[in-house]
């Protein structure tokens, strides 16, 4: 059975892939609004280059998929009128889950939310709901696993890289909302906005 992951490049997302592998055909699929990410990377191109990249390095296939770009600039206000990301990211995230979910390709969708994030998360009537309308099996298979037991496996597993987020070459959502928010806001706003964290970033299999 074929199974649609939504895909950063990073760890997380990673390991979902590799419990999934013994039971599903897994695409790696990265979400992109078509927004320039700077750097000369325009229509979300840097964004897509990241997540194939990462794709080849771990050895899936890899696929991308259209986001509606009038999701993220509702999403940046939301974010600017809050002061925080969590609740724009939860809005992508929801929108991404539906998108990949529609695409008949898949029999299966799943992504790398984990049983101790506070965001993006999808809940249980969100999970059935998808099911129900497009007739495919919402998976999340990091949902039993806390952050030790990721921890332990992914430095099995996984080769990684980390860096702070604002550079650290990445295929999630939060490269594209940041590079809309700086056009439309500037960079103070995304300073304040965005706190600063490290992100993963992997570059193979062990």
């Amino acid at each position: 059975m074929e199974c649609g992951l939504l895909y950063s490049g990073g760890k997380d997302s990673t390991l979902a892939a590799l419990v999934l592998e013994p039971l599903y055909d897994v695409t790696l699929v990265t979400g992109t609004f078509g927004i320039d990410t700077g750097g000369g990377a325009v229509g979300g191109e840097g964004v897509v280059e990241n997540g194939r990249a990462a794709a080849e390095a771990v050895g899936f296939d890899f696929a991308t998929l259209e986001l509606d770009r009038v999701v993220a600039e509702s999403a940046v206000e939301r974010m600017v009128e809050d002061g925080y990301p969590r609740n724009g990211i939860q809005q992508v995230h929801e929108h991404a889950v539906e998108t990949i979910a529609a695409d008949e390709r898949f029999d299966a969708v799943a992504d790398g939310t984990r049983r101790d994030d506070r965001v993006p998360t999808v809940d249980r009537s969100l999970a059935q709901s998808v099911e129900d309308r497009f007739e495919v099996d919402y998976l999340a298979p990091l949902g039993g696993f806390g952050r030790e037991a990721i921890d332990v496996l992914v430095a099995e597993r996984l080769r990684v890289e980390t860096g702070p987020s604002e550079t650290t070459p990445k295929a999630d959502y939060e490269t594209e909302l940041r590079a809309l928010m700086r056009a439309e806001y500037g960079d103070d706003t995304v300073a304040d906005v965005f706190p600063e964290h490290t992100q993963s970033r992997v570059v193979g299999r062990r």
